[in-house]
Formats: C-alpha cells, structure tokens, sequence
C-alpha cells in the first residue's frame, strides 16, 4: 500500500499531473499558471536591429524619424536576450520601417528644398 494520495488531475500544482512528472498541468517548468517556459527555442536567428540604418537615416535624413528608428533598435538585443523573441522580431522591424519613413521624408524634404530654390532663382533673374 502506498502512502501518497492519488494524483488529482485538475490540481496544477501536482507535480505528476500534465505528462511530465514535476512539472505540473502543462503550466511551464515553473508548475504555476502563468509560469515561464524557459527553454524555448527561437524562430530563427536574432534579427539584425537595423541599427547603423537608424543612425544613418537620424544624421542625413529626418532627425525625428531617425530617433524613432535608433530608439526601437536599441530595444532588439535586450528583447531577443530575454527571451521575447517574437517582441524582438517586431522592434527589428519597426526600427526598419522608421528609418526608411526617415528616409523618404528627408529625400522628399530636400527634392522639395532644390525646387523651391530652383523656381526663387529663377523668378529673381
């Protein structure tokens, strides 16, 4: 006969409950509901934060826009380390799509400038 109680399959606390002895009712390793489950494996390597493209775009583009940019890149590593691979992913890709708004804006801005400086030239002569 034996001294233990019978598993109780909705105890989450179990550690015999949920398949894998010790670790409860598929709550991660941690056997608590909302534990972590540490030991995931990433969709793919880290993304590249696109962090020379914010600078770039930040010092000849659009000062705002590039600042966004630099902000979300500096945000890829810390996340990817941590383990929110999916939340580095998307910084990665916000940092790229704010430098290349920088871009389009400062390309736009300056294309405009050169008219605009063009047609005062010309009305002035």
């Amino acid at each position: 006969m034996s001294d233990q109680y019978p598993p109780n399959p909705q105890d989450p606390y179990d550690p015999n409950v949920g398949g894998q002895p010790g670790y409860g009712s598929g709550y991660g390793q941690g056997g608590y509901p909302g534990a972590p489950s540490y030991g995931q494996q990433p969709n793919g390597p880290k993304p590249d934060n696109n962090l020379v493209w914010g600078i770039l775009a930040t010092v000849l583009c659009c000062l705002p826009f590039g600042i966004v940019s630099i902000v979300k890149a500096s945000k890829v590593d810390g996340l990817w380390n941590s383990g929110q691979f999916a939340a580095a992913q998307q910084a990665a890709a916000d940092a790229k799509k704010w430098a290349i708004i920088s871009a389009v804006v400062g390309l736009t801005v300056s294309v405009g400038y050169i008219i605009l400086a063009v047609l005062v030239g010309v009305s002035g002569a």
